[in-house]
């Protein structure tokens, strides 16, 4: 293939999604697939998210290099986060591929983290590439992690994430998959919680659990299966779970400006392509999100990382 633009090419082999994407200048690319998870299951082993990933990356990533691209870099996902003994097994499936698929093609390889890339991946999708240039508050919502970082630039991995705030127990996108289960929808629940919220019409205040920065969550799964046993709607269980999720994060995201000043905010993270606490932080904040294509594992952010590195983004 002959282009006048260098390719780049991505990898994310999370616990939830087998992903990969093309850059070709401002033309990205992603084809990712799901885990399959049995209904009734709260998400997978790491050695069965290990087994799927390797029967289904070939097939992710086929189409991507059908034409044969000859490759400038390939970015990958290698740990959770950027912290020292972050580790989970699933990602040495997409860094083994990346391995080889590098030094077939004489490619740049560039490791980052599974969060950094999510970051990255809303920011690429917002068309806010700019704040990597400057201090960031980012919130990471997922099934794995509710965290909210200060991102600052880093020469060496393009941002440097240090954690401010957590869950102290559980994670938003398990709250949401547990309440979602409960309920009888797939796993995971997102999707489906999130029609089933849309129908309940009635007002509801929820307070959050906060200890200074951090939130507690546990609260949701207890309060849902009480709703739960007592009768109430659907409709209304699932309204409660996001609800309070999203008073937990505005609880956060208030007392962190507080400490640490005024700066832009973004939210990533697959619970984060939810409309409803899309909304209603985008409206208090101003606060950055990514499409919902880029909110959940994907990708695209180590490819927008890898050119970033490699200064044609």
């Amino acid at each position: 293939m002959s282009s006048r633009e260098p390719v780049i090419l991505g990898i994310d082999t999370s616990n939830y999604t087998t992903s990969a994407a093309r850059l070709e200048g401002e033309n990205l690319r992603q084809n990712k697939k799901l885990l399959p998870v049995k209904p009734g299951q709260l998400g997978l082993r790491q050695s069965d998210a290990v087994f799927h990933h390797v029967q289904q990356l070939p097939d992710i990533l086929a189409p991507l290099l059908e034409d044969a691209p000859a490759l400038r870099a390939v970015g990958v996902s290698d740990r959770p986060r950027a912290q020292e003994g972050s580790y989970m097994p699933c990602f040495t499936v997409g860094l083994g591929a990346a391995r080889m698929l590098a030094t077939q093609a004489g490619a740049a390889l560039h490791r980052f983290s599974h969060q950094a890339g999510h970051i990255a991946a809303a920011l690429y999708s917002a068309g806010r590439l700019d704040l990597l240039e400057g201090k960031f508050l980012a919130f990471h919502v997922s099934g794995g992690t509710t965290e909210a970082v200060l991102v600052t630039p880093d020469q060496e991995e393009i941002l440097h994430a240090e954690i401010v705030a957590r869950s102290l127990d559980l994670k938003g996108g398990q709250a949401v998959d547990r309440a979602g289960v409960l309920l009888g929808l797939p796993f995971p629940a997102g999707p489906e919680l999130e029609k089933l919220a849309l129908q309940w019409g009635k007002p509801m205040k929820v307070r959050p659990v906060l200890k200074g920065c951090d939130c507690s969550l546990s609260g949701i799964e207890n309060q849902c299966k009480k709703l739960f046993d007592q009768g109430h709607p659907k409709e209304e269980i699932a309204r409660y779970c996001l609800e309070a999720l999203l008073a937990a994060l505005d609880g956060m995201c208030g007392a962190l400006l507080a400490e640490y000043g005024s700066m832009p905010v973004l939210f990533a993270g697959g619970v984060m392509s939810n409309s409803i606490l899309r909304r209603a932080l985008t409206e208090k904040y101003g606060a950055v999100f990514a499409e919902p294509a880029f909110s959940a594992d994907n990708a695209a952010g180590a490819a927008v990382l890898a050119a970033r590195k490699e200064g044609v983004l």
